[in-house]
């Protein structure tokens, strides 16, 4: 996946509610089953909807699935700054934006990021306090199998794809979080613990509960 390097701009105040995560895994090491699950256990995440200016296809929703945009809008909104990180994949441009980032962290939610190593890094130059994590499968049979399960493709595509999900997976040690997706219930549980921490972090929670802290500490008339 080829990123364009976008300018560095401000990061959003680390004084926000809500929490941005960055999620990154090669293809086949179950990322987008883990983050939806996560979803379905926890209120007050979601994750970020990119923008694309590849065509929608049938079932799909603008601003649900993606955010549907011509070619010269997208190239207007890079122009301007608008996006956290962009890349070109397939003839087709994605990007994510900063204001629909910065506007959800503002009200409390957490917000999650699915992108590669290379948007990663774009989004750490620009918000440094975001948490980091990759999911690794447990093996390389088992990330082969999980490759061509689907039966749909033959070895050359499959042989390919293994040697991107490889090449991607050699950054595995610049986030802060690694988790290995071998049972996935566990793998899920280590995800959550990671959202969970975060939450309980002393910054959070005075933001969170000021009122309650300011009920315990104040003398009782």
């Amino acid at each position: 996946m080829s990123h364009a390097l976008s300018t560095p701009h401000p990061h959003p105040a680390a004084s926000a509610l809500g929490t941005l995560y960055i999620v990154s895994a090669p293809s086949g090491a179950g990322k987008t089953s883990l983050v939806r699950a996560l979803l379905q256990r926890n209120a007050g995440i979601g994750v970020s909807v990119s923008h694309t200016t590849r065509a929608m296809r049938p079932g799909e929703q603008d601003g649900v699935n993606y955010h549907f945009v011509s070619q010269p809008e997208f190239e207007a909104m890079v122009e301007r700054g608008e996006f956290f990180e962009h890349a070109w994949v397939f003839d087709r441009h994605y990007g994510t934006s900063r204001l629909e980032v910065e506007k959800r962290l503002a009200v409390g939610e957490d917000v999650i990021l699915e992108i590669d190593w290379q948007g990663a890094r774009q989004v750490r130059e620009q918000s440094p306090e975001a948490e980091s994590i990759f999911i690794l499968p447990p093996s390389r049979d088992a990330l082969h199998q999980r490759l061509s399960g689907r039966g749909t493709d033959d070895e050359t595509v499959i042989a390919r794809r293994m040697r991107d999900a490889v090449g991607e997976m050699s950054h595995y040690d610049e986030y802060e979080h690694v988790i290995i997706n071998d049972t996935f219930e566990h793998a899920l549980t280590e995800l959550e613990c990671i959202v969970h921490a975060r939450r309980s972090r002393l910054d959070k929670m005075q933001a969170r509960h000021a009122t309650l802290l300011d009920e315990l500490l104040n003398p009782v008339d």
